[in-house]
């Protein structure tokens, strides 16, 4: 049976929920970063942009603070956002834009021949690997929980609807969102394939039907909004979000594991110096008239001049 890469089912899930939100596409924005994902700005049609290795956040930032009325949503690959980008990663966290993150999560460098990424389980050996992985793995969803997210999820590429869902909960959240979802890389990952995250291999005796390991989070009566943010309430979340993050192999959780709308955005953050920054931001501010800048910026040059 002929297995499609698991971006088409992100990149699917994502047009399915811009499209249900009705966002114009003048009004929302996709970054990419580089790697099998990075297409993933040329496919959806709203602007696009095509960014550097691993700094995709930076770019997507810089649009979202030059303009608070888009929609940004960044992607990228496991490799691109927590390997070189891993500190680019953290650092979002700590600032809370209201905007998206989602990592196409397939455990391999996909584009460049299937070395070993950051999210590989240490010991395990994809077949263009020719020893066994020797790096201890990141956990995305404790890296972004500990980081300072305050929406963290995790989706499953081919539960498309599910992930639709996800995203869109993503998008509306009010600060920084992150989205890690896992994918199958039918060319180099012959670990977590389409069958094992299915449970081909896991078969019932009794019904002879297989056990899928991935399973829904809120099909379980799992809370994760923080609702009053008390220092208690905070801890007991952020806790079981971790604990949740760590569940592998036989079961796997896909939903939303963590989501606090109490800790301030950053824009509102920036109103406490710049209180008329939302009425008068980057993006709508007068550069130039009549073909000449409006700015001055000889009292800097002159004072590099040597």
């Amino acid at each position: 049976m002929l297995h499609n890469c698991g971006d088409f089912g992100i990149v699917n899930a994502i047009q399915m929920s811009l499209s249900e939100m009705q966002i114009p596409r003048h009004k929302a924005a996709i970054f990419s970063g580089i790697g099998c994902s990075g297409k993933t700005s040329h496919f959806i049609n709203v602007y696009g942009v095509h960014t550097l290795h691993g700094r995709v956040l930076t770019f997507a930032q810089g649009a979202k603070l030059a303009n608070p009325d888009m929609e940004i949503i960044a992607v990228g690959g496991d490799g691109d956002g927590l390997g070189i980008g891993a500190g680019h990663f953290v650092a979002a966290g700590r600032r809370n834009l209201d905007m998206t993150y989602i990592i196409f999560n397939n455990g391999v460098y996909g584009l460049t021949k299937g070395q070993a990424s950051p999210t590989l389980k240490l010991g395990e050996k994809t077949k263009s690997l020719p020893t066994p992985n020797t790096n201890y793995n990141v956990n995305p969803i404790g890296l972004a929980i500990a980081s300072g997210f305050t929406f963290v999820a995790r989706g499953y590429a081919y539960d498309v609807r599910h992930l639709k869902d996800l995203i869109v909960a993503a998008v509306q959240h009010k600060g920084l969102a992150f989205l890690d979802v896992l994918q199958p890389c039918p060319t180099y990952n012959d670990i977590n394939t389409r069958d094992w995250y299915a449970g081909m291999d896991r078969v019932d005796e009794m019904t002879k039907k297989p056990q899928p390991r991935t399973y829904h989070l809120e099909d379980t009566g799992y809370d994760p909004v923080v609702h009053y943010g008390s220092e208690t309430e905070l801890n007991e979340k952020l806790a079981q979000a971790l604990i949740k993050s760590l569940e592998w192999d036989t079961k796997i959780p896909t939903g939303i594991f963590y989501k606090n709308e109490v800790i301030s955005q950053y824009d509102k953050r920036i109103m406490d110096k710049i209180p008329n920054y939302l009425e008068n931001y980057p993006a709508i501010q007068t550069i130039s008239a009549n073909g000449r800048p409006t700015t001055d910026i000889s009292p800097i040059l002159d004072s590099l001049s040597i």
